[in-house]
């Protein structure tokens, strides 16, 4: 039996209205995955693996209860969204913003399955969060919710069964009060949590993972085509840690990074951010605008996206759907060559079939920030053995992933003009392992 893509999105559609990002994140890899099954596993469709993969193992929903500075009783909804457990236990971050909801999450989780996996490290595919806003709260506040969260959400992890991490608005200190809630109340000390401080089960480098992993992966690309970061100029969104620690390596491998951005606007400087100029951003937390203040080259616009100016390469590390086609076609009008996802799903599905219709090398979040969450699986390997290793051997484990998962890329990618589809090879290296596990483990 052959599965035909539309057909099959209508399917998914119908059994999951009103989810536009989960359908988004679905028709994305369904899109490479059905020709591929079709070809090379048509007895997959027989056993219905994308019908299940789609689909979570298990969708948790709880109410949050907890008291304001003001004594106030204020009630939040909590998620876990179990997606696939195949080949690990659940990995996947936890997120905390009043854009929170199911469709979100479950595109989080369904990317997270096929991240994981091109890791090459055992870990299934989760996401989990809550409506609560930290920004504005008190510590003592934010310590009450996650206190509230974890006495909820406890029952449903641990160790070898699910692993949350951070995410948008949970840090080291959210994760240290959950952290501490779970073991005070299982009396248990155990790796439940990735993102710990180093000082009690955390990994060295782990909030620069993300933004490091997306510099070796485009390493990769440049070294694949004989070229490298010198003389290029860098355009990236945001300016957490993701942009910020994509910035300081992209500057340390010889690149001019001219762009970063939050919700107010962007921060443009010609000359580039140098080293000092970033740990000035950095002190200015939100306020970027100030920086034009101290440095006079810098110029703030608050009607203006990074992808408006001139680069070589594009990194959108803000949050999903922030690259539309418009801002495709001006970046590829620039002559930007290359895109590599530092956020989950920045980027519209017409930006990016714009992308490989100009043969820009596109790298797909998947794929390009997968950094975050090897270095997580790598924190839970060094809780498990009871060892904490150096920076510079987590960094170096580090890069030796992104390259293999530069390598899957392509091998599943590569097209007979020799040009490297990245989202069709990470979609597809992703979902071997995982499609293999859940055939070989029959009908669960």
């Amino acid at each position: 039996m052959s599965l035909n893509f539309k057909n099959f999105i209508k399917y998914v559609t119908d059994k999951n209205p009103n989810e536009p990002e989960f359908l988004q994140a679905v028709a994305e890899v369904t899109e490479d995955l059905i020709p591929y099954i079709n070809e090379k596993h048509p007895t997959w469709n027989d056993l219905k693996i994308l019908e299940r993969i789609v689909e979570p193992e298990r969708v948790i929903s709880f109410r949050v209860t907890w008291l304001d500075d003001k004594n106030v009783v204020q009630v939040n909804r909590g998620y876990r969204v179990q997606m696939n457990s195949a080949i690990g236990p659940y990995k996947g971050g936890l997120r905390f913003s009043p854009t929170v909801n199911l469709s979100i999450l479950k595109f989080l989780a369904f990317e997270q399955v096929f991240k994981n996996s091109l890791t090459g490290i055992p870990l299934g595919g989760g996401k989990g969060g809550s409506d609560f806003d930290p920004k504005g709260k008190s510590d003592n506040e934010i310590m009450r919710f996650c206190q509230s969260f974890m006495t909820e959400l406890f029952r449903h992890v641990g160790p070898e069964t699910d692993v949350p991490a951070g995410d948008i608005g949970v840090g080291e200190r959210e994760v240290g009060y959950m952290f501490g809630q779970y073991k005070r109340i299982q009396n248990h000390f155990a790796g439940v949590l990735t993102g710990k401080g180093p000082n009690w089960g955390g990994s060295y480098i782990r909030p620069e993972a993300t933004g490091y992993g997306l510099l070796y992966f485009v390493q990769c690309i440049l070294e694949n085509l004989d070229e490298d970061f010198s003389g290029k100029t860098i355009a990236i969104s945001g300016a957490g840690n993701v942009a910020y620690y994509a910035a300081e390596k992209a500057v340390n491998l010889g690149g001019k990074v001219i762009t970063l951005s939050n919700s107010s606007g962007c921060l443009h400087d010609p000359e580039g951010f140098s080293l000092e100029k970033l740990h000035h951003v950095a002190s200015l937390g939100r306020e970027l605008a100030k920086y034009t203040e101290t440095y006079k080259s810098g110029q703030f616009f608050t009607d203006k996206k990074p992808w408006d100016f001139a680069c070589d390469i594009a990194l959108p590390c803000a949050t999903q759907n922030e690259l539309d086609e418009q801002d495709a076609k001006t970046l590829v009008k620039n002559g930007c060559r290359f895109v590599a996802e530092g956020a989950n799903m920045p980027s519209t599905m017409e930006a990016i079939k714009y992308f490989h219709k100009s043969k820009v090398h596109f790298a797909p979040g998947k794929a390009a920030n997968a950094g975050g969450v090897a270095v997580s699986g790598l924190e839970m390997s060094q809780n498990w053995i009871g060892q904490q290793w150096t920076s510079e051997k987590v960094d170096g484990r580090l890069k030796g992933i992104m390259e293999n998962i530069h390598k899957t890329c392509v091998k599943y990618g590569k097209e007979e003009d020799g040009h490297i589809n990245y989202l069709k090879g990470a979609n597809i290296g992703g979902f071997i392992k995982v499609g293999s596990a859940m055939k070989a483990q029959g009908l669960v």
